[in-house]
């Protein structure tokens, strides 16, 4: 995905909150707004990987289940627009979205590359 892509998933999802009337900026500036919505979007991303995992034959003792393949693909796409709410509220833009994102994702491999034998505070790398 490219930065631009990335952007405009987060103008999308901005406009989309504001057509249900979620304002995500002026939820920013409101510590109990923001919580009220992490919460929201953090269960909505429960609920949504939960749907995900019934798009999976997760059932080891059910020989009926099949991959739901388009299932599963429609639902990792609903967890993307609530992570992408979620980031919104947290005042993340798609620029410091992919900041924090290739920032993490070089600790990851990091730590893979060491054997992550540890969790620190200072190999967070953010």
């Amino acid at each position: 995905m490219t930065q631009d892509k990335l952007t405009e998933i987060f103008a999308l999802q901005k406009q989309l909150n504001a057509r249900i009337g979620v304002d995500t900026d002026a939820i920013q500036g409101n510590p109990e707004e923001q919580t009220k919505w992490i919460l929201n979007y953090s269960r909505a991303i429960q609920q949504e990987t939960a749907e995900l995992i019934d798009s999976v034959p997760w059932k080891w003792w059910a020989k009926y289940q099949k991959l739901d393949l388009e299932n599963a693909r429609v639902e990792v796409v609903d967890l993307m627009h609530f992570v992408v709410s979620a980031a919104q509220v947290l005042g993340m833009d798609a620029d410091e979205f992919f900041r924090l994102y290739t920032a993490k994702h070089k600790v990851n491999q990091t730590r893979q590359d060491t054997g992550y034998t540890a969790k620190t505070e200072d190999n967070r790398g953010l």
